[in-house]
């Protein structure tokens, strides 16, 4: 998972939030919000790296089409407790395949990092209270899962023995009989 600092950020919004500009010039790592991108694709230059912000009350499938030129989707939690941005980062990487990154920003709270992992962001803007040792601590809470995530939809059980994820069976059997011990 990648923390992101804003103020080294290669990524920059458009200036104003009032709707679709009128021109736009193109400059690299520009991050849009969906008017802008719609008002802008058919002129933006074919390899130019830009991004799309999306609210998590928009539809995946409005930038689909798209996906092969952009190279940044950031999905937006307006609230930690609202979790329709999983569901669409959950989208963007097992139905459209998409390989770029999938950050979030809003307010995005350390504990929530393992589920962010499992359904597809590698990128996150933590809550300005939030400390990235307590993040990356949280990344490491559970050494296993019985479900499969986008990496492998496969569950626990289904993986074959050998497998990178045995680590993670072995260390899940051993939580599972630690805990019955108790």
């Amino acid at each position: 998972m990648k923390f992101i600092d804003l103020h080294r950020d290669p990524w920059h919004p458009l200036a104003g939030d009032d709707g679709p500009p009128v021109t736009v010039t193109p400059t690299p790592h520009l991050l849009l919000d969906l008017a802008q991108w719609h008002a802008v694709r058919a002129s933006w230059p074919a390899g130019m790296a830009v991004g799309v912000r999306l609210a998590n009350d928009q539809d995946v499938e409005d930038i689909a089409d798209d996906l092969p030129r952009l190279a940044l989707v950031a999905l937006h939690f307006p609230k930690w407790v609202d979790g329709r941005a999983y569901s669409q980062a959950r989208l963007l990487r097992s139905r459209w395949r998409y390989a770029g990154e999938v950050r979030a920003w809003g307010d995005v709270l350390a504990d929530m990092l393992p589920l962010l992992e499992r359904t597809g962001f590698d990128a996150v803007v933590l809550r300005h209270d939030q400390s990235i040792e307590v993040a990356e601590r949280a990344l490491g809470f559970f050494p296993g899962h019985y479900q499969g995530d986008v990496r492998d939809n496969r569950p626990l059980f289904a993986l074959p023995p050998g497998t990178a994820d045995e680590l993670a069976r072995k260390s899940a059997r051993e939580f599972i009989n630690d805990g019955a011990s108790i």
